[in-house]
């Protein structure tokens, strides 16, 4: 939690301020949105493989090698801020998406990792916890971008975007030590518990931990845990659709229909993320007495109208207040999600999980921003936000129908047998 934290305040500055950054290089919209897009898609790509591995060699080393990539590459944009080398790091690392200081294509490690140590029934608080903390540390580097116009006299054009890579490079140096001091300690390949809901032994299982579970018990839950993994790909394919359709191109947005720069772009993003950590803390307590299913479903509902609303704004105030409190709603669910995702498997598949939770967002988010982007560059400023406002009421729609009888234990409603 504590790299989160870190490596969370340096994507917060390059949030709010990489796209202006690119603008300030005099890149058009859509030239933007590919860049995204490329960047979404490698992450995707990337992050479908390490899960799996991960399951079999561990997740330290994964993290280990995402900090030094950072590292070193952060250090060529500085010395390079124009060429080939900004676009590759910036697609590999995912400048500029806002990732709540998860570790890029490597999350699903990090996801794994501390879902080991985590028991089912505390799993939502304390991913939600672990998500605030990604939250609260992207709203303190979103205030740092929006300070900006301060050195802006000393650096002029492009090069007062410089000091943010400088931030991300020293709070890599610093996180890759961090987690080099952690030690890992691999789960048995046989043990393990059967998956969906309650995380409860099937009805013939000998035992909660059986080293050896029966075949026809073990197959069962493998299919079971097969086909509720895809049904959350589906889902989640959905609602990453639509938040990449604007999610990235958000500070271009603001930046063309109000004309605010660093300064507002920045200070709204700081705020926003702030109250986001207090309302993910706020969710995992809700999930407690509702369910996390329903607790999901409401804020995204609520999270729509308040999307369809904001291009209607008549100043950049309003727009922004509507920003946040939608944000606030929607992206404190987060740590309640991925504790979904990772309790309907077993310890042994969690990285598995996390892989293809990870990419059934990263994938169909990567398409997002080249549209929205194209569709922003022939001067439908807005349309992006009603075409993703649309595709996250479906996502409502879909996770309340799908997943209501998977609902965790702890939750409400009880756990359906399998």
């Amino acid at each position: 939690m504590a790299a989160r934290a870190l490596r969370s305040v340096a994507q917060g500055a390059l949030a709010a301020d990489f796209v202006l950054f690119l603008r300030a290089l005099h890149w058009q919209a859509g030239t933007i949105g590919l860049l995204l897009t490329a960047s979404s898609l490698a992450g995707g790509v990337l992050g479908l493989a390490v899960g799996p591995v991960s399951d079999r060699v561990g997740r330290r080393p994964f993290l280990l090698i995402y900090q030094a990539a950072l590292t070193v590459s952060t250090l060529a944009v500085l010395a390079d801020p124009r060429g080939w080398v900004l676009v590759g790091a910036a697609v590999v690392f995912g400048y500029g998406l806002g990732a709540n200081g998860a570790a890029g294509p490597f999350a699903p490690a990090e996801q794994a990792w501390l879902a080991r140590h985590v028991p089912a029934r505390e799993r939502g608080a304390v991913f939600s916890l672990n998500a605030a903390i990604g939250f609260w540390g992207m709203g303190v580097g979103s205030v740092i971008g929006g300070l900006v116009p301060l050195w802006a006299p000393l650096l002029p054009g492009a090069r007062e975007y410089l000091p943010l890579f400088a931030l991300t490079l020293a709070l890599s140096a610093v996180n890759y030590w961090q987690i080099a001091a952690l030690r890992e300690v691999l789960p048995a390949r046989a043990a393990g518990r059967p998956p969906v809901a309650a995380e409860t032994p099937p009805p013939d299982a000998t035992a909660p931990h059986a080293e050896t579970p029966p075949p026809d018990a073990e197959a069962r839950v493998h299919r079971e845990e097969n086909r509720v993994l895809a049904l959350l790909v589906a889902s989640n394919a959905v609602n990453a659709l639509g938040i990449g359709l604007f999610g990235p191109l958000l500070p271009y947005w603001f930046s063309a229909r109000y004309g605010v720069g660093p300064g507002a772009v920045g200070s709204v993003y700081g705020v926003t993320f702030i109250l986001t950590g207090l309302a993910s803390i706020v969710t995992g307590q809700l999930v407690a007495r509702i369910g996390l299913v329903r607790s999901i479903v409401w804020v995204r509902v609520v999270g729509v109208a308040m999307l369809v609303a904001m291009p209607f704004m008549p100043t950049f105030g309003w727009a922004a207040a509507l920003y946040a409190a939608r944000s606030v709603l929607n992206r404190g669910s987060v740590g309640a999600r991925q504790a979904f995702g990772v309790g309907i498997v077993r310890d042994q598949r969690r990285g598995l999980a996390s892989s293809l939770n990870n990419v059934s967002w990263s994938l169909p988010a990567s398409i997002g921003p080249g549209v929205g982007g194209w569709l922003m560059a022939i001067g439908s400023l807005n349309l992006p936000l009603y075409l993703a406002a649309s595709l996250q009421l479906a996502y409502a729609v879909l996770f309340g129908t799908l997943f209501r009888r998977y609902e965790p234990a702890g939750g409400r409603r009880a756990p359906a047998p399998s």
